[in-house]
């Protein structure tokens, strides 16, 4: 659309006198679209419609386009220097029509003062051509100042969306740094909690002990005074009558022995230490870094006669009510054995289960070493292999037989499986402070690490396997177990 079709009202066909917009971006006369929202639209429930694209519209939506309306009012003096220009103004000297245009002087003059001394050798042009190229010049002026306008308008613009999407940012940045701090705080307060108790326990221990040390002393006082008063009497007072109390008192005397009450230690069993800061900001750096490898992924059964339940979404895995108390040849619960939907050959990745409230659980990354292997599991239901004796429901959990796994068995036993020179694992006792509702796992297979961590207790770190052997690909490792609490994969940043 040029700027003369921009400038002229789709109802009247002339210039637009007192513009007026709607938001479809089409504009008109005040005049003509005030007499087009005269007509009845009662099919339109009081709304209208463009004339122009049919677009429907409130008369309140029609706003003043003031930017147009600046332009016309250019264009109008434009056109009346043009008509005063071509007015056919009378020449003062001569009395003729002044229809040159004489550029050394810059000012239009009659055919006879072409003639004169004055305007020798001058350039001269006709007045038409020469209004018709400042027309021209103008409308180029026009057009590129309006071009440049709208230019500022959308930079004008666009950078207030840089300035609110910065403002955002800095806020969601600044919320990061006070939720941040306020973990570390918290981790902090934890400590000194744990700490506090301790001290508690041993207050609490020392002075059981010493307040029953103290009654079992205030007893035996007691009855020495009570036998020194009987020994004090028969000596004053024994007769050959009384003998007979005398010897007994005598015999009570003899056997009686002092029994010193053992009393436990005053000493602090360990004198109180300040927590290792460094320690605790890098366990917590490290959980920060590794959960923006967070990746989202499915739980998948590895076979059909699977001993789970795996919910609709596909997040949360059971054991199932006909698995629950089976003894299930090898006996090593392959039948619970979920895998995540996708698999890793390259790069780090991050996920959370949540465990609250199961007894019993064994999670982590298998690698499949070997393909017959899987095959066989998803044609059988079982992972077994021949050359490996399998002795206890442990036997499979080592990293030799492409398991990097920690687990919680018999409620409170937590548990890492490494290799050993037997057939099994080396089972290593990992010691929890505060028992994980939510555990972490980071896969980083270039390094060839396993990470889990306490996402529980300040994002603590359970246990790392290092130089770790991922001949294929390894995916996400999950066993419920027995237990028929649920375990389940948390959303990204839950």
């Amino acid at each position: 659309m040029n700027i003369q079709e921009e400038l002229t009202c789709p109802l009247c066909l002339d210039l637009l006198t007192e513009p007026l917009s709607l938001d479809c971006g089409h504009s008109f006369c005040q005049a003509c679209i005030t007499a087009n929202n005269k007509e009845p639209m009662f099919a339109l429930g009081g709304e209208h419609q463009c004339p122009v694209c049919q677009s429907r519209y409130q008369p309140y939506n029609l706003r003043p386009n003031w930017k147009l309306a600046n332009i016309l009012k250019k264009l109008s003096e434009v056109n009346a220097n043009s008509h005063q220009w071509q007015g056919g103004n009378v020449c003062e000297h001569r009395g003729e029509n002044r229809l040159i245009f004489c550029k050394e002087d810059g000012k239009a003059i009659c055919k006879l003062c072409v003639l004169s001394l004055e305007h020798q050798g001058h350039q001269t042009f006709p007045i038409e051509e020469v209004v018709k190229e400042c027309q021209e010049k103008l409308q180029e002026a026009l057009k590129k100042l309006t071009d440049e306008e709208q230019e500022a308008e959308k930079l004008e613009a666009n950078i207030s969306e840089e300035r609110a999407t910065w403002k955002h940012r800095m806020h969601t940045e600044r919320q990061k740094i006070l939720k941040g701090f306020d973990e570390m705080r918290g981790a902090l307060d934890r400590e000194e909690r744990k700490e506090l108790q301790k001290l508690e326990e041993d207050e609490v221990n020392v002075l059981d002990n010493l307040a029953a040390a103290k009654d079992q002393v205030a007893q035996q006082r007691q009855y020495m005074s009570e036998l020194i008063s009987d020994l004090q009497h028969q000596i004053r007072e024994s007769t050959l009558d009384t003998l007979q109390d005398v010897i007994n008192v005598i015999r009570r005397s003899e056997s009686w022995t002092w029994k010193k009450p053992k009393i436990v230690s005053t000493k602090l069993k360990s004198a109180f230490q300040a927590p290792d800061l460094s320690r605790i900001l890098q366990e917590f750096k490290e959980l920060t870094e590794v959960q923006s490898y967070w990746v989202d992924f499915m739980l998948n059964p590895v076979n059909a006669l699977s001993g789970v339940v795996v919910s609709e979404d596909h997040r949360q895995v059971t054991a199932g009510n006909s698995f629950m108390f089976r003894n299930v040849y090898p006996c090593n619960f392959s039948a619970f054995d979920v895998l995540g939907c996708q698999n890793f050959s390259s790069g780090k990745y991050y996920w959370e289960v949540d465990v609250s409230r199961k007894t019993a659980w064994i999670l982590g990354v298998y690698s499949d070493l070997n393909r017959s292997d899987l095959n066989r599991k998803r044609s059988s239901g079982f992972v077994f292999n021949p050359h490996v004796n399998y002795q206890t429901v442990y036997s499979r959990f080592r990293p030799d037989n492409g398991y990097w796994v920690v687990g919680l068995q018999n409620v409170s036993e937590y548990n890492a499986f490494e290799d050993s020179s037997t057939s099994d694992p080396k089972v290593l006792t990992l010691s929890m402070a505060v028992p994980p509702c939510r555990v972490g796992v980071f896969l980083d297979y270039e390094a060839g690490t396993v990470s889990f961590f306490n996402v529980t207790n300040h994002r603590s770190l359970i246990y790392k396997f290092s130089k770790c052997r991922f001949s294929q690909a390894a995916y996400p490792y999950f066993n419920p177990w027995n237990c028929p609490t649920p375990m389940t994969l948390c959303q990204p940043n839950s």
